[in-house]
């Protein structure tokens, strides 16, 4: 799109008297600004990671590998298949190997490539675990008590092609055969009410669904990791972007949950906590109602699962720079979502009846 294409349009919106907004004056500008080349970052000095800035699919895989050869007491790494294009879907599991049995919480960033703040933020939260644990009572009690599957880039070749090809990629990037459109949609993929209403059957859609239940290598294999340990696993957290909500279950039909008490009691502490921080008020409840209908995404399926605590966060903002939020909102969006999570992790642990 030419640089000046907006402020083309602007003569004919004034005729036509149509009523507009700029959020954005210069978005290829403001594009450019986040994939340009971080010649000036070392990205060797792991001891100086930047968390206040999006990291590239290598910098993030080698800060993982760094974080799993200096934190071997808390940090174990390990991969759970490969993606479409071949790259490892790794995984960092967090915790004090206390004891052989612990329950667990599984975190997922990075589900739709184009959302760069989720995967800020898993890393944000990896950071906090271990500069944290021997200072906060909370932190300390949680990897004592819990493990955490924490998965910074879900979508490692969508999240790849973001960097390198359109920044407003979605989908994986798996080839349809009859058609010449790339990729599925990885959070419409998962064996739940698959291709029902808010999904699309046609490839060059952003909600394809696409040709059967757990098609993307990357879903199949997450899905094969959570049912192999469902009785582990109490809580599915998953970090999406953008529009300020926390949501549980239902996405797929406007139903109450069976434990819809102890869920919705979770979510309203997790969204004050966050508030306390910046201010920032989160809605909260059943995705269908609080969203949009969709079938076929994770949540639903965790929960169906077995997994009692099943939420999705829309991290900031509302749409003002929607998939474009600026590094310099990295630290307060973090922060304040750091809050809501060790508020929901902390409810785990308390037996709610």
């Amino acid at each position: 799109m030419p640089r000046n294409t907006s402020r083309s349009l602007l003569p004919y919106l004034q005729q036509a008297n149509i009523q507009y907004t700029i959020l954005i004056s210069d978005l290829q500008k403001a594009i450019e600004n986040q994939t340009a080349s971080r010649s000036h970052r070392n990205r060797r000095s792991l001891s100086e990671y930047n968390y206040e800035v999006y990291h590239s699919l290598e910098e993030i895989q080698d800060w993982m590998h760094h974080l799993n050869e200096t934190h071997s007491d808390l940090v174990h790494m390990f991969s759970v298949g490969k993606s479409y294009e071949g790259r490892p879907l790794f995984v960092l599991k967090l915790g004090k190997r206390s004891r052989p049995y612990k329950k667990a919480v599984w975190m997922d960033c990075g589900i739709h490539a184009r959302e760069w703040i989720g995967p800020a933020f898993c890393q944000w939260f990896v950071k906090e675990a271990l500069q944290t644990y021997q200072t906060d009572p909370a932190m300390r009690k949680m990897l004592t008590q819990l493990y955490f599957y924490v998965m910074p880039v879900f979508n490692v070749d969508g999240y790849h092609f973001s960097w390198t090809h359109d920044r407003f990629w979605r989908k994986t990037r798996s080839k349809n055969t009859r058609f010449r459109c790339h990729g599925v949609d990885a959070n419409r993929n998962w064996k739940v009410k698959w291709c029902d209403e808010g999904a699309s059957f046609h490839p060059c859609d952003d909600t394809y669904c696409g040709p059967f239940p757990e098609s993307e290598p990357e879903v199949k294999a997450v899905a094969h990791f959570l049912r192999k340990h469902r009785k582990q696993i109490k809580a599915y957290l998953s970090f999406h972007a953008y529009a300020q909500m926390l949501l549980y279950p239902y996405s797929y039909k406007y139903a109450t949950i069976p434990n819809f008490s102890c869920v919705e009691l979770a979510a309203y502490n997790a969204v004050n906590a966050l508030q306390s921080a910046y201010g920032v008020r989160y809605r909260y409840g059943p995705a269908s109602s609080t969203l949009y209908v969709s079938s076929g995404s994770s949540m639903d399926w965790a929960y169906k699962n077995g997994i009692p605590y099943a939420f999705a966060f829309e991290l900031r903002d509302t749409g003002h720079f929607g998939f474009l939020l600026p590094e310099m909102l990295i630290k307060p969006t973090c922060t304040e979502t750091m809050l809501a999570v060790k508020n929901i992790t902390l409810h785990l642990l308390k037996k709610c009846h």
